[in-house]
């Protein structure tokens, strides 16, 4: 092989080499720098009011009804006719249930009267494992003072169910009712509550009845309502305390 013909050979190797080094830099030019994803913001907790010296132990929640991860979650409905609309937290709790309060809220079905009662076990997004329904009768001629037989029919249909610790939603706003308090509301639904775990403590001293389930109570109330709603807790506990 002549020199002529070496020189050829290596210029010829000279551009292979630039090319695939030349490749090889812009393929790692090209790989997209990592970048870690944000973890999405946890959900903040719902505020937490405890009662002090309930004859049960009792908070304040504020929380939809929709939200919670309860065993029984309680909610309220007026009688079923096309002027009672849902509002707020129960167009919420409609929404999850995929639109069965709209189906089951007729005369022929759930009629809404007071004291009626309907046990759902729902499915989908709503997160409670069941929703006890409880109706309220006309919403026109409607008083604080319904809420007591109310408040006693969720204590004893938790204690029936076997739910330990029940939470209750008067969802009367929600009803579209706004001119009581939510503490005139309140402290009628916890008289009713009492009323009924005094009953059963009766029974279960004569033995008539099994030793009570019920260890505490939750009630729900929206942020502006807190407060009130605490006051007419601790009202009842206060008359409770008294007798």
């Amino acid at each position: 092989m002549t020199e002529g013909d070496n020189r050829m050979k290596r210029f010829s190797v000279v551009p292979l080499l630039l090319f695939v080094l030349g490749s090889q830099s812009f393929q790692s030019s090209t790989v997209p720098a990592f970048v870690q994803a944000a973890a999405p913001a946890s959900a903040p907790k719902p505020v937490e009011i405890a009662i002090k010296d309930g004859p049960i132990p009792m908070r304040v929640l504020v929380q939809s009804p929709a939200d919670t991860e309860a065993d029984l979650q309680i909610i309220c409905l007026f009688r079923s006719d096309n002027s009672n609309t849902l509002h707020g937290s129960l167009i919420e709790t409609n929404e999850k249930l995929k639109g069965l309060l709209d189906r089951i809220r007729k005369p022929s079905l759930f009629g809404g009267e007071l004291g009626e009662t309907l046990l759902l076990q729902p499915t989908g997004s709503l997160t409670a494992k069941r929703v006890l329904m409880v109706g309220l009768g006309d919403s026109q001629t409607f008083t604080p003072e319904r809420m007591e037989l109310v408040g006693a029919i969720a204590y004893r249909e938790a204690s029936r169910l076997g739910v330990a610790h029940p939470f209750f939603a008067p969802t009367i706003l929600d009803g579209g009712v706004t001119k009581f308090t939510t503490g005139q509301v309140s402290e009628q639904v916890i008289g009713g509550f009492f009323r009924a775990a005094n009953t059963e403590k009766l029974l279960n001293s004569e033995g008539k009845a099994p030793q009570p389930i019920i260890k505490d109570l939750t009630y729900l109330a929206g942020p502006q309502y807190a407060s009130s709603t605490q006051e007419g807790i601790e009202k009842a506990i206060a008359t409770e305390a008294r007798k």
